[in-house]
């Protein structure tokens, strides 16, 4: 991984052989007009081999002129500032994307002359300088900077070095608009299909084909714009789980419709049980007997008989025990698919809220880990 930047360097050292001051003496007017002398071209005077150690590809600025100078003061000090542009290698560890912070490193370092030749030091003050109107691109924002010294050691010998860090802090407002609210949205609209009737079958379908495939685009969207990393990334978890919701409305679907099936076919056979029942109940030869159905009609209204009711035929059964809101509110849907999809409505939302506050905290109360 990596980024990219311009930055106004400057370097300042003495040179014993470049003091002009005791000409500046004899000569009191020109002291007091000549501060420094200012030169453009770096190869008239010695220069350190500067260089930046974790650079990955670097320009110089040359319009309309090389964007450098060279200020040479009596004393014998050499001010050498010149303007480039850098991208630089940064090591990111991104298991809490998109709610991460980084810290990307800049080395200088002397390529060629060891500690015993040449040593770099940091200003005592404001020796990094950020300008108070940056902006960054990419949904970033500077958390914070510093300075230290980072000498390496080699096979060749000990080199000074200075290190510039750079705290870079994603703004969270940025991903909630571009990820997570489009992926709530889109697995809101998957819950829609509950309200359908179970017999809409090309509005179901579609509208749970359409969420998947809009889910699994957007999954694809996020992973595109990422390096790819071993591990899992906070981000892979949202998007996982909001695929995982969306195909689980579809499967939701596959099941109310066998329900569906399962309970025509039910109705179909409970209505030839009771019709065979009613039969064998009504012309059972022993309580047509015991009855009186056997004598004349107008016996059995003489007798005080009474005729045989349609309803007294049904088998209904009366629950003794008090029966609990939830029998009650369950046992009023006649058919399976029905209480699926009544399920479905509340099971859901409460799953997804439960993620979203598990996903929140977690993620917001974990500290970043430095990995080299």
């Amino acid at each position: 991984m990596e980024y990219s930047f311009q930055i106004t360097m400057r370097q300042q050292w003495n040179d014993n052989r470049l003091r002009y001051e005791q000409i500046l003496e004899k000569q009191p007017m020109m002291k007091e007009r000549i501060k420094y002398l200012t030169m453009t071209d770096a190869s008239k005077v010695w220069m350190p081999d500067t260089f930046f150690r974790n650079e990955k590809i670097g320009a110089f600025h040359n319009i309309l002129q090389p964007n450098l100078y060279i200020r040479i003061f009596p004393d014998g000090d050499v001010l050498y500032s010149i303007r480039v542009s850098l991208t630089c290698g940064c090591s990111m560890h991104l298991a809490l994307f998109p709610l991460d912070e980084q810290t990307c490193a800049l080395n200088i370092a002397s390529y060629g002359w060891t500690k015993n030749d040449l040593v770099y030091q940091w200003l005592p003050e404001g020796a990094v300088q950020i300008p108070k109107n940056l902006s960054l691109p990419g949904g970033f924002k500077l958390g914070g900077y510093g300075n230290q010294y980072c000498d390496v050691v080699t096979a060749t010998g000990e080199y000074s070095c200075l290190q510039v860090d750079l705290m870079f802090a994603r703004q969270l407002s940025f991903f909630l608009v571009t990820i997570y609210v489009p992926c709530m949205m889109t697995v809101t609209v998957s819950w829609f299909s509950f309200w359908l009737d179970h017999k809409a079958v090309p509005a179901r379908v579609a509208l749970g084909v359409t969420t998947l495939l809009a889910m699994s685009t957007t999954q694809a969207s996020i992973q595109n714009s990422l390096p790819p990393v071993a591990y899992t990334k906070a981000i892979d978890v949202w998007s996982g789980v909001c695929v995982f919701f969306v195909f689980s409305a579809l499967l939701e679907y596959a099941l109310v419709n066998y329900a569906s099936r399962s309970d025509e076919q039910r109705s179909v056979k409970q209505k030839e049980k009771k019709e065979k029942e009613l039969e064998q109940y009504l012309f059972n030869p022993e309580r047509m007997e015991d009855s009186g159905m056997g004598q004349d009609p107008l016996l059995r209204r003489i007798d005080g008989s009474q005729m045989v009711q349609t309803s007294t035929a049904l088998n209904t059964r009366r629950y003794a025990r008090r029966q609990t809101y939830l029998t009650y509110w369950l046992r009023n849907f006649q058919f399976q698919a029905k209480k699926i999809d009544v399920f479905s409505r509340v099971l859901f939302p409460f799953s997804f809220a439960l993620f979203n506050v598990w996903y929140w905290s977690y993620y917001l109360t974990r500290t970043q880990t430095k990995h080299d």
